[in-house]
């Protein structure tokens, strides 16, 4: 097995790591993604001496963490499981490393395994690894520390919080009317949570790679698409020759079937899914040859026309990275975090998600410390269908992780000033 050295900028990072763990029991890697967060974890956590460390990440990410930490022999016992297996586990451990921890932000409420995972952490210590620690509302960041008994909020539960760092706005939703808590004084919550994060980006680490091309690929559909999306605007309703049936009976099942139908697919009300256009398939197939691509997609109905019409998929990255001839299939949501794809020439996006953290995640998948070839990503977008307008509405919701990585927030030089 290959041995893998730590760079020095990662052994820099662990040490500072360690130092903010012995002052205050929690850090926080928010670093851009593909710089070794993981190997800066565990080397933080031999520093700091612990015989037992419990590392929650996803699935697909569980191997590459093993040979992280087999590679470089350290010298504590560590347990790896993904979110779902967190009923399994007691709090027995001296330090719990949290992957992608941005997952554990929603709010007003906190999710059961966030609620879970507080009773894991207790008084042990814990590093919170994202590269979009809030990709959306910085009032994504009070469950993230309340996992801790360490947490510097003493407030117990969001909305106390909330009457402190966020400006709570009503708004209504489907006739009801609702608060917003997605306000946040971020300044505010920084100069609070800045002694916990160390930021760090691939320019400073020195990928030799740092700017992603990014396109987008417009491919001409069959027109009884656009006739069908057509009916359903008009009528909320499309009967299928042999009985199925959509039905759009809301808003929100309209936008998703609508969805689903420019990138040549549909769930049908019976379950049953029905393949409608091959266009995008086709695409793909005649213009990619010759090349080592990876594709993503949204739709499980989506994954079957990729697999039914390429025969060399492969759905294991370790495999696809080891191979000349291998194409690279998965869904965005299992696929965007822990999977290196560096070996792909292009990286393709059969649809789009709404997420924004999905969307950042995903896309670094092609980043490599040592990549000598330019990333090149290439969204796949039907002519006149919806893609395009939710790349658009994405692209909005920037990731609000770009700002931990100002050189006035690396450099602690911020302030907070009261609003009156």
């Amino acid at each position: 097995m290959e041995i893998k050295v730590l760079r020095e900028y990662q052994i820099e990072l662990a040490d500072k790591t360690y130092s903010i763990l012995k002052e205050y029991y929690i850090a926080y890697l928010s670093m851009e993604m593909r710089v070794g967060k993981t190997l800066i974890a565990l080397k933080a956590a031999e520093l700091l001496g612990v015989k037992n460390v419990l590392f929650v990440t996803k699935k697909k990410a569980i191997y590459s963490i093993q040979n992280d930490y087999e590679n470089e022999h350290f010298g504590f016992d560590l347990t790896i499981i993904n979110y779902e297996q967190l009923d399994k586990y007691e709090p027995e451990f001296d330090l719990v490393i949290v992957d992608e921890s941005h997952n554990l932000g929603a709010y007003p409420k906190p999710s059961q395994r966030t609620v879970r995972l507080k009773k894991i952490i207790g008084a042990n210590y814990l590093i919170m690894l994202s590269g979009t620690p809030s990709p959306e509302s910085y009032s994504q960041l009070f469950h993230q520390f309340w996992i801790s008994d360490f947490t510097p909020f003493k407030h117990s539960n969001f909305y106390k919080w909330a009457k402190e760092y966020v400006l709570v706005k009503e708004k209504w939703i489907n006739g009801y009317k609702i608060n917003d808590y997605s306000r946040a004084y971020n300044d505010k919550i920084m100069q609070v949570l800045n002694p916990y994060f160390i930021s760090y980006t691939r320019e400073e680490a020195g990928f030799k790679q740092i700017n992603i091309i990014e396109e987008i690929k417009i491919v001409d559909i069959n027109p009884k698409i656009n006739v069908l999306v057509k009916l359903l605007l008009d009528n909320k309703f499309y009967e299928f020759r042999d009985g199925s049936k959509i039905v759009c009976d809301s808003a929100v099942k309209l936008q998703n079937k609508i969805h689903q139908i420019y990138s040549g697919s549909v769930i049908c009300e019976d379950g049953s899914a029905k393949v409608l256009d091959l266009s995008k398939i086709e695409f793909i197939i005649q213009h990619y040859k010759g090349l080592k691509i990876a594709i993503f997609y949204k739709f499980i109905a989506e994954g079957k026309i990729i697999k039914n019409n390429i025969s060399n998929y492969t759905e294991d990255p370790e495999e696809f990275n080891k191979s000349n001839d291998k194409i690279f299939v998965s869904q965005i949501l299992s696929g965007s975090m822990g999977v290196n794809l560096e070996t792909a020439d292009v990286l393709l996006f059969y649809n789009i998600d709404f997420s924004s953290t999905l969307y950042w995640q995903s896309r670094a998948r092609i980043m490599n410390f040592n990549r000598n070839k330019p990333p090149i990503i290439n969204w796949i977008f039907s002519n006149g269908g919806i893609e395009k307008k939710i790349y658009d509405v994405v692209l909005k919701k920037r990731s609000f992780t770009t700002y931990y990585f100002k050189k006035h927030y690396l450099n602690g030089e911020y302030k907070y000033v009261a609003k009156n």
